[in-house]
């Protein structure tokens, strides 16, 4: 019984690392990072902590993410919600919200149509 508890949490803790891994997550962590709104409201430097969830779903130039991600600042804690497609190597952001936890306020880091390529795609001309 013991074996198989310790094989869920490896399984567990692999995933989670995965996640971490995956452009999106990278990408919308710097943007929550780098947002003035997010900064004054919980500080910076920013950092994630805790356990996110969600999943990532990439296959070569396509892919799927939908994550929930905790930050932490020195003034407080927030967690970004993120849903993303990846298509012809470009993800596009539908979601990118930071709930901060104290206020309840919702910062959308994605106001604007925003794209983000993929770091293996070459940039535009």
């Amino acid at each position: 019984m013991l074996f198989v508890g310790g094989c869920a949490l490896m399984v567990f803790f692999f995933a989670t690392s995965m996640m971490k891994q995956s452009e999106a997550y990278k990408i919308a962590l710097a943007r929550a990072q780098a947002n003035s709104a997010v900064i004054e409201a919980i500080g910076s430097p920013i950092s994630q902590k805790g356990i996110v969830s969600g999943n990532s779903n990439v296959n070569g130039a396509t892919g799927e993410a939908n994550l929930s991600i905790p930050l932490s600042g020195p003034k407080g804690k927030a967690t970004l919600y993120v849903e993303a497609k990846k298509s012809t190597d470009i993800w596009l952001f539908q979601t990118m919200v930071v709930k901060i936890e104290k206020t309840g306020e919702r910062i959308d880091l994605n106001s604007l149509p925003l794209r983000a390529r993929s770091a293996s795609s070459p940039s535009p001309p």
